[in-house]
């Protein structure tokens, strides 16, 4: 996708913009007080959501396309806020486990080609206890919409799918649980979907077993 978002880049704004800022708004007010933390923004585009960050967390932000990077470059210093971006798939993340307090999945997950990679992705380098906040399109499981399943065989190779089932996505992400699912946007397209990773619950020792007696081993 990175000839086609190279060709988006000086108009990504104009077309993007408009349409999902009322659902990237919501989804990034889920963020509350991120004091200490440290987030990603997997699919910065050209930074849509940078506006909308609270102050206090070290941010990292990862794309593709070294065009639609320069302009969330540009974005970044005009809002003065500071983040740590590199070019890189988000389907393969070049960062290790655990990185991460939050990943955000801002219209990433309807454009790569394999979204079952780029969620487990995320899931690998969030912590146990973390969040991973998603706004993109899906279709409902089971639903036909064929008007939006041929737009998705045009659409997908140059811009964005319009067929994915999030529910879908989730079958192998057993680690995963949905903290909130909140209603579509935009006559349907868009939902914000909030996941945890639970920490691993802590595990009480059993009671080591107590010596034998003579009287409880009549071998002895």
């Amino acid at each position: 996708m990175r000839i086609p978002y190279t060709i988006w880049a000086p108009i990504y704004d104009r077309v993007v913009e408009k349409p999902t800022l009322n659902a990237r708004r919501r989804s990034l007010e889920r963020l509350g007080n991120v004091e200490g933390q440290t987030i990603l923004i997997a699919g910065l585009g050209t930074g849509l959501d940078l506006p909308h960050l609270p102050q206090g967390a070290d941010y990292h932000g990862l794309d593709l396309t070294p065009a639609m990077l320069k302009k969330a470059e540009e974005r970044a210093a005009n809002l003065n806020l500071s983040i740590n971006m590199r070019q890189g798939n988000a389907m393969d993340l070049p960062y290790e486990d655990e990185s991460f307090d939050v990943v955000i999945l801002h219209t990433i997950l309807a454009v790569v080609s394999k979204p079952h990679l780029a969620l487990a992705e995320a899931s690998r380098v969030l912590k146990p206890g973390g969040r991973i906040l998603i706004m993109d399109k899906f279709l409902k499981p089971g639903e036909s919409a064929p008007f939006r399943r041929l737009l998705g065989l045009v659409s997908g190779p140059v811009a964005s799918r319009t067929d994915v089932v999030f529910e879908s996505l989730m079958k192998k992400r057993q680690e995963l649980k949905v903290l909130e699912d909140s209603p579509a946007m935009m006559r349907g397209w868009f939902r914000n979907i909030t996941l945890e990773k639970p920490a691993a619950q802590a595990t009480t020792p059993e009671p080591a077993p107590e010596p034998a007696t003579t009287q409880d081993n009549p071998a002895a």
